[in-house]
């Protein structure tokens, strides 16, 4: 089967993919270009500089315009809105219109809108009715107006109630360390002695506070350095991510350490408007030990960590 076009779509492109259905009432201008195997719904419209990938879904309603790459397997839902001109006006055209990237296995919710000149990179899930208007991470679910991050996907979360700690090889566990805690009628002391609680011995130590529960820290990995992460006040999640799991923990308690071996792509989010987060590192600060690109990280992983 080469592609099916239903007699009421105006289908005006020759690069239409094989085993590609196109549905009534929709119309492709010609200079689009959709892959192989994709699915678009009735009433969609497709303007001229459109690339389109393989194995890729549109539902219903929805408008592709000029500036749209959409890679493979995404999946696009009812009524999603894309632009691509951020100051719009009548009979006034940019003279480059802006492009927008949905990266491979993405999808996007129901009735979303997406804004011009924004990447919405790999295995992104946008909730439905989201008003997406800055790139979104790897992995990166997003949901709300404007919308945020709140969770990553394919993700197995452990919550602040499990402070056992936790073995895992491919994260190179333990992760969760008990710390020392003394608490008699004046209070609370938590120590952590190197090697004994913390798995290394610190050679330096900063503070992360005053963070909005919107933003996100972190997005990277470690070459050499390892670290230890305590939320000495509030709260904090972190994901850890060795490029083929990916573990999320709440850190709510002074008295539990996280510990993140080198090779570890490591994000904070969702921190409670009171957090301050301590971090210990096992070396001194080094900006050639960071790897700050996801598909650098993944590509550095698969040659050995060289």
């Amino acid at each position: 089967m080469k592609n099916f076009i239903h007699p009421n779509a105006d289908v005006l492109s020759e690069k239409v993919g094989n085993n590609t259905s196109i549905w009534q009432y929709c119309v492709v201008l010609p200079g689009a270009v959709i892959g192989d195997d994709c699915n678009i719904c009735a009433q969609c419209f497709i303007e001229n500089k459109v690339v389109v990938g393989d194995r890729v879904t549109i539902k219903n309603g929805v408008q592709l315009w000029d500036g749209l790459r959409i890679e493979d397997d995404v999946f696009v839902g009812p009524n999603v809105t894309f632009t691509n001109d951020k100051y719009p006006k009548s009979k006034c055209y940019p003279e480059k219109y802006l492009q927008t990237t949905i990266k491979k296995g993405a999808s996007i919710g129901a009735g979303a809108t997406v804004l011009p000149g924004i990447t919405i990179e790999e295995n992104v899930l946008v909730a439905a009715g989201a008003v997406v208007t800055k790139d979104v991470p790897v992995n990166g679910i997003v949901a709300g107006v404007p919308a945020v991050i709140v969770g990553y996907t394919d993700t197995v979360v452990y919550d602040g109630a499990e402070v056992i700690p936790h073995d895992n090889a491919t994260l190179s566990g333990p992760v969760l360390y008990s710390l020392t805690n003394v608490h008699d009628v004046r209070g609370d002391l938590v120590a952590a002695e190197s090697i004994k609680e913390i798995p290394f011995k610190p050679e330096r130590v900063f503070f992360v506070h005053h963070v909005p529960n919107s933003k996100v820290r972190g997005e990277h990995a470690h070459k050499e350095c390892k670290e230890f992460l305590i939320a000495v006040q509030g709260s904090v999640n972190v994901i850890l991510d060795n490029g083929k799991e990916r573990e999320e923990y709440q850190l709510c308690d002074p008295n539990i350490g996280l510990f993140i071996d080198r090779g570890v792509w490591t994000i904070q989010y969702k921190y409670s408007k009171d957090a301050i987060l301590l971090v210990l590192t096992s070396i001194h600060y080094d900006p050639d030990d960071y790897i700050r690109d996801y598909n650098e990280f993944i590509v550095w992983k698969d040659k050995g960590m060289a």
